[in-house]
């Protein structure tokens, strides 16, 4: 019998905004470690002759930048019990790709770098991305194998955690290198302008598919980037893993060049417009507002009271509004009706005073009354996208005729109710109005901050250019 392969499996995952005041660090990140860790990725290695060691997957809210000291420290911790484990056939790394760490340009290229460096270069390292990444020469050129998801909203996660464990498992059961190529397309727009379910982005990742059929192809991807991180690497980009590098080049250039060529098609798929446009749009009907710029799975605070303010002042129906984080106007009500809100996580934005009708606690939440608007008041930064989130809190969306998110796109469970929504361009640290957000370390010739037709798309290795 064959003596098994060893793999290890771990890896850091958050989306980062530049412009948030909020810094995460060890409290904002969730650890999945052991059985936990291998359900999560949910691969049969068993039946491949593969021994596998779960390391840790951290992974948080998205949010500000990561604090420094805690990166070092836990990219440290990593790097130390991936040694512990001796000589490594293989590493499947599951990352996001749009981490923000002050003093480090590629954060996800400083992590996998490192990891080569301890796994030598004989390991197979296969990453599993969100398609909200960022690439660079370096994460590729540490690299055998990569998938992203493929879907936005992402419904494709535990399928693309088993593209990349696939990957990893073939190429070292049958004793081969893969190659991965990406090609840089000067595009950046936020995930609601590239939803994977409205053209032309549907038809593009329709088409990846389609790539994969053809001989030495492994995987194709596109990454759309992260928008609101303000650093050079910021970037669409496509990304194949292949055997054929003739084939692969050939494919990521037509990946990029389809996504470029659309470029002026990218648009959100509700109605967008201002507060005060949504205001005058909301009507009889059950109406979804998304109040976009403080969407915290985005990386937005989720404190601004912008939106609220104005369904409290302009909204006489029953409303529903999903949430504001703030533990000191939770901590107020556990001991009387009147609170602050706004901003007290550092988001900006107005403070306002209220007294609640009535308010009830569950899972670290308040549910006050005021008038026909329910609040959500969470003790901590989280979103209420799906409807777990409101039976958990023994609410019915029935009784509303308005429901505010802090979101961008909506879940699939939201978008499932087939209802009226509407965008709204609010301010924060993810805010939509691309127009105005500051650009101190961005590529400068990069669509839409910059309107331009001679790009012609060049793919590299890692190391250098590949014909």
């Amino acid at each position: 019998m064959l003596a098994k392969k060893n793999i290890a499996i771990g890896g850091i995952s958050t989306e980062c905004s530049s412009y948030s005041p909020l810094f995460q660090n060890k409290e904002d990140f969730r650890t999945v470690r052991e059985q936990d860790l291998l359900e999560l990725v949910d691969f049969p290695f068993s039946e491949h002759n593969i021994n596998v060691s779960p390391l840790f997957f951290n992974k948080s809210v998205p949010g500000g930048p990561i604090d420094r000291e805690y990166f070092d420290q836990v990219k440290n911790q990593f790097i130390e019990e991936i040694k512990a484990l001796g000589r490594l056939d293989g590493i499947l790394l599951l990352m996001h790709g749009a981490m923000y760490v002050e003093g480090i340009e590629d954060p996800e290229g400083d992590w996998i770098s490192s990891v080569r460096i301890a796994v030598g270069p004989d390991c197979i390292i296969s990453l599993s991305y969100d398609l909200h990444g960022q690439i660079t020469d370096k994460i590729i050129k540490n690299i055998d194998a990569f998938a992203a998801f493929k879907t936005a909203p992402h419904i494709d996660v535990k399928e693309t955690y088993r593209r990349s464990a696939s990957m990893l498992v073939s190429a070292i059961n049958e004793n081969y290198r893969p190659i991965v190529l990406w090609s840089p397309i000067p595009v950046l727009v936020s995930g609601e302008m590239s939803s994977t379910f409205v053209e032309p982005c549907k038809t593009i990742y329709e088409n990846l598919e389609q790539y994969n059929n053809e001989k030495g192809i492994l995987d194709c991807n596109l990454l759309v980037g992260y928008v609101w991180a303000d650093t050079q690497r910021a970037t669409a980009s496509s990304v194949v893993t292949c055997t054929n590098e003739i084939m692969g080049a050939k494919l990521c250039k037509k990946i990029a060049a389809n996504y470029w060529n659309s470029r002026k098609d990218l648009k959100s798929d509700m109605q967008t417009g201002s507060i005060d446009d949504a205001l005058l749009w909301l009507k009889s009907d059950f109406s979804i507002v998304a109040d976009s710029g403080d969407n915290p799975t985005a990386g937005g605070v989720g404190d601004r009271v912008d939106v609220l303010e104005a369904i409290l002042k302009n909204c006489h129906i029953d409303s529903l509004f999903a949430g504001i984080a703030s533990k000191s106007a939770y901590d107020e009500l556990k001991t009387g009706n009147e609170f602050s809100l706004g901003g007290t996580f550092g988001g900006g934005g107005p403070l306002l005073k209220l007294k609640a009708d009535s308010v009830y606690f569950k899972n670290q939440c308040a549910v006050v009354s005021i008038s026909k608007t329910v609040i959500l008041i969470s003790k901590i930064r989280r979103p209420f996208h799906n409807f777990k989130d409101f039976e958990e809190l023994n609410l019915e969306l029935s009784d509303f005729k308005i429901l505010v998110v802090k979101s961008g796109y909506l879940s699939p469970d939201l978008q499932s109710l087939s209802s009226r929504s509407f965008l709204a361009l609010t301010e924060g640290a993810v805010n939509q109005n691309l127009a105005i957000i500051k650009n101190k370390h961005r590529n400068k010739k990069i669509y839409p901050f910059q309107d331009f037709d001679n790009f012609i798309p060049l793919v590299s290795d890692g190391v250098s250019l590949v014909s």
